[in-house]
């Protein structure tokens, strides 16, 4: 965690903050000064994206935030303005529908503008809560919040349900729950932005990484038909996503992917929590396997645990009749698995700009070149720009800066 150099205004954001951080907020918020008090928690309804509290994370000039960029292996060229960030916890729903809370990064610029464009930033796979933008520090997601922050944007990165200091597991993949906790995001950003006297444009600049692709046409649609009164899509720019969620999984079932065994274990028990894809865990895992590989997928368990847990490949980790299933998925999961297929079959109003690199190992090229199909025969307007010979990581670093020149051109 690092807060550097507090001016005037940073302490007063900062003990703002830590009432803030203390009491149960309305969708109203927290006010700016002491001018008014919140009246008791009880008398609002549990409000989606009503604030529950606000921790400050970080603080720094323009030239800390360059080199917080460029630590992460961004290209810090397009820095201009200093940030603030915020972690915001607040209330959305679970899959299920049932209220939880969830958190999220929120990063201002400090300048003077009143009135913001907001992006909503919506990341990449993470099996450990604790790796997510708002509780690490060091993480590329943090990175790539203060980036766009410092071209003068206020930034929304929810951290999804179960990451982060959301409570219970992660609902990897789940469609609607990858739209509430991330509009509600965007709303409790609003509700913080207007206590610190600033607004936001209701045209959102989304983008997002890997599993964070889909998510972006997910939450580009959604607010596109409505299901925020305010907010709508301004500019769609996903990068390197599994558009093609029903081919990624079964090539993980074939071992033709990069941490092939690890990403369909994943899915693996997360949709079984959710829908129910095996009843006991021998039936999908082998032994000695099936004993722990529930546990370890628990949001509390980092990366580089799973991987020296786990064998290399999806045929030693998996049950052939298991892996059959992934490959030729049939009713229920065939319908769900559609979904995710389907994420970019509709027309946007905005301009969509897909980003992805041929040497991409873990997510193939062919995923976004589906997407541009589907885009292209509704009558989109798209385009699909190949950011070299990189593989999965290095991708989302290489697309950052073009990112953020198409929303510079952004009306």
């Amino acid at each position: 965690m690092s807060i550097s150099r507090f001016d005037g205004s940073s302490v007063k954001h900062a003990a703002l903050a830590l009432v803030c951080a203390v009491t149960v907020l309305a969708a109203a918020g927290c006010d700016d000064d002491s001018r008014r008090s919140s009246p008791p928690a009880h008398q609002h309804p549990a409000t989606r994206g009503a604030v529950v509290s606000v921790i400050p994370v970080a603080d720094l000039d323009a030239k800390e935030v360059a080199a917080r960029v460029a630590k992460a292996g961004i290209d810090a060229t397009q820095v201009r303005y200093g940030v603030r960030a915020d972690r915001i916890v607040y209330r959305t729903v679970d899959f299920k529908g049932k209220p939880t809370t969830a958190s999220e990064l929120v990063a201002m610029p400090k300048n003077d503008e009143r009135g913001l464009r907001v992006v909503s930033w919506l990341h990449g796979t993470e099996v450990y809560r604790g790796q997510v933008a708002s509780v690490n520090d060091e993480s590329r997601d943090r990175a790539t919040a203060l980036l766009f922050a410092s071209t003068g944007r206020a930034v929304s990165a929810p951290d999804y349900l179960g990451l982060g200091k959301g409570p219970g597991i992660h609902p990897y993949g789940d469609p609607k729950a990858t739209v509430t906790a991330s509009v509600d995001a965007l709303r409790a950003t609003r509700t913080f932005a207007r206590r610190e006297g600033r607004g936001l444009d209701r045209r959102v600049l989304i983008s997002g990484f890997s599993q964070g692709g889909p998510a972006t046409m997910l939450v580009g649609r959604a607010l596109q038909q409505g299901v925020d009164p305010y907010f709508r899509p301004g500019v769609l720019a996903p990068v390197a996503g599994p558009f093609d969620l029903s081919g990624f999984e079964a090539a993980a079932a074939d071992d033709k992917v990069e941490r092939s065994s690890l990403y369909l274990a994943y899915f693996a028990t997360a949709w079984n929590r959710m829908y129910g894809l095996y009843g006991a865990p021998d039936q999908a895992f082998r032994a000695p396997y099936d004993k722990k590989v529930e546990t370890l997928f628990d949001g509390d368990h980092k990366a580089s645990e799973l991987a020296a847990a786990l064998p290399r490949t999806s045929k030693q980790l998996f049950t052939e009749a298991f892996l059959q299933k992934v490959r030729h998925p049939t009713g229920d999961l065939r319908r769900k698995l559609g979904v995710m297929d389907s994420t970019c079959d509709w027309r946007p109003d905005v301009p969509v700009h897909l980003f992805h690199a041929r040497g991409d190992k873990d997510v193939s090229f062919a995923n976004s070149l589906r997407c541009r199909r589907q885009l292209t025969a509704k009558g989109a307007d798209q385009q699909l720009s190949d950011v070299g010979e990189f593989d999965h990581s290095a991708t989302v670093l290489k697309a950052l800066p073009q990112i953020v020149r198409e929303f510079d051109k952004a009306r």
